[in-house]
């Protein structure tokens, strides 16, 4: 009998998550991956870090190398590999060699597309200046690292404010350089409420990183074709270093003339099971749709946690030889949980924020409660701001945003699992969790905010929204 063929394109995080669950999941399958990058399985969230020289050594971040594959799993990975063509009717692909030109094709049996996302770059004037960069990739990283080594840029200017750019920005600080972010919205970190997105602000403004919201990027100038300065809105600031940090797209090009169905979100549409509209091809990682898990609409996270959970799917669905639907594994959908670190200060959302669940029509009540990470007689202890988000009919929890020097990833995380579980506040309220003065207080930040927030539900007590606080402050009410 012939083995049963998969063919992964891309292989970061969903494609070699992927192969190598199909690989587990059945043996005899031959399974090759093919990508146009040289490296393969790296860190990508970890790229930041090795900027600010805080991962020393680059192999730190490549988790894996094609010998490693094809030496423990018998899986092939060929890199700077770009396939060019899917042809579904007949299952094959076209794939070009990069180093030498040429071309071959390759037959499949069941296909998983895992081609991730690209960095948006704008077109402005002059954005091909060199020591203009954007940070997604290895390549990337290395590159910007070798002119950070270099000791020849002194200040540094960041477009965008979202996770990545403000990682990167806190590391080149870190390296004593002069640093500035352009947000064109008015706060950073945009899936946050505005008042946890000014919290982290205030913060990395008072730890000297230069902010600039509301303003626009219009080009850039340059001198023997390298970038000194960035052109906006709020005047002219000098650079050395730009880094591009608006967003990314998913890349669906290969998808879409293969006849692939895109998504609303566009991203490449896919069900439970990581399959597309067409029969023996599947999706998996920053190109494929998500679904959110409160609202049930679909949705796009390019996620490191999404891609490895989606890029698992693919792979156990794809080498199942019985496709009966009890065989296969399905993701019901995504909260979006997210984490930052920000210099001192860590800030955590998981779920809907405020604005987005009134944006989906929900009629919420929220509170925002200060609390301590761990007992306050306890050294070491920090203080934390969690903001609850409920439905208030039927007191459904719909989101968290925790911010501050304490620990935020276990209350982000205990949300995130009672979300997933349909809980309500009350629910929140009566969970048991670990208490011991080292680690969190009795009555924990998740359970005392959620005591405040059903108080406010039950009509128990009134609050005032942080944003009306300094009007009645300065009128007496």
């Amino acid at each position: 009998m012939e083995k049963q063929k998969l063919i992964v394109i891309g292989a970061v995080a969903a494609g070699t998550k992927a192969a190598s669950k199909a690989k587990r999941d059945n043996p005899d399958m031959d399974v090759k991956v093919f990508t146009k990058e040289r490296y393969i399985s790296y860190a990508g969230c970890g790229l930041p870090y090795y900027l600010g020289g805080i991962i020393k050594d680059k192999q730190e971040l490549l988790v894996r190398s094609p010998e490693d594959f094809k030496v423990e799993q018998g899986i092939d990975i060929y890199t700077e590999h770009e396939v060019k063509q899917i042809n579904a009717s007949e299952k094959r692909v076209t794939v070009e060699n990069l180093k030498s030109g040429g071309t071959s094709e390759f037959s499949y049996d069941k296909l998983i597309i895992a081609t991730g996302a690209s960095p948006i770059v704008p077109p402005l004037e002059n954005v091909n200046l060199a020591n203009i960069f954007t940070l997604r990739s290895v390549s990337d990283a290395f590159a910007i690292r070798e002119l950070l080594d270099s000791g020849t840029v002194k200040k540094a200017v960041v477009v965008g404010g979202g996770f990545i750019g403000l990682e990167a920005a806190e590391n080149l600080k870190h390296r004593g350089l002069d640093v500035t972010i352009v947000e064109l919205v008015p706060h950073i970190l945009p899936p946050f409420d505005e008042e946890i997105a000014l919290y982290a602000q205030k913060h990395m403004s008072g730890m000297g990183v230069k902010i600039l919201t509301g303003e626009k990027v219009n080009g850039f100038e340059g001198n023997d074709g390298r970038v000194t300065t960035v052109k906006t809105t709020a005047g002219d600031i000098e650079a050395d270093l730009v880094i591009l940090s608006i967003g990314v797209r998913p890349n669906t090009g290969i998808a879409v003339e293969a006849g692939i169905e895109i998504g609303a979100a566009r991203a490449i549409k896919v069900n439970k099971y990581m399959e597309t509209n067409i029969k023996d091809i599947y999706a998996a990682g920053d190109c494929a749709e998500n679904t959110n898990l409160i609202t049930g609409k679909p949705a796009w996270y390019p996620m490191g946690s999404t891609a490895n959970k989606t890029g698992r799917i693919a792979g156990h669905n794809a080498a199942l030889e019985n496709q009966a639907e009890a065989m296969k594994e399905s993701l019901e959908g995504v909260l979006g949980t997210t984490i930052v670190k920000l210099f001192e200060v860590n800030a955590a959302k998981t779920g809907l924020s405020e604005r987005d669940a009134v944006k989906e029509g929900y009629e919420v009540e929220t509170v925002l409660v200060p609390s301590n990470d761990r007992a306050h007689y306890f050294p070491g202890y920090k203080q934390i701001i969690t903001k609850l988000v409920a439905e208030k009919g039927t007191h459904k929890v719909l989101g968290a945003q925790i911010i501050g020097e304490g620990v935020v990833d276990k209350p982000v995380d205990t949300i995130a699992t009672a979300i997933t579980l349909g809980a309500r506040v009350e629910d929140l309220a009566k969970l048991d969790l670990a208490y011991a003065p080292p680690f969190s207080m009795a009555m924990s930040s998740t359970i005392l905010s959620s005591n405040v927030l059903l108080n406010k539900l039950m009509d128990r007590i009134e609050t005032v929204k942080s944003p009306e606080l300094p009007g009645k402050l300065e009128d007496g009410s």
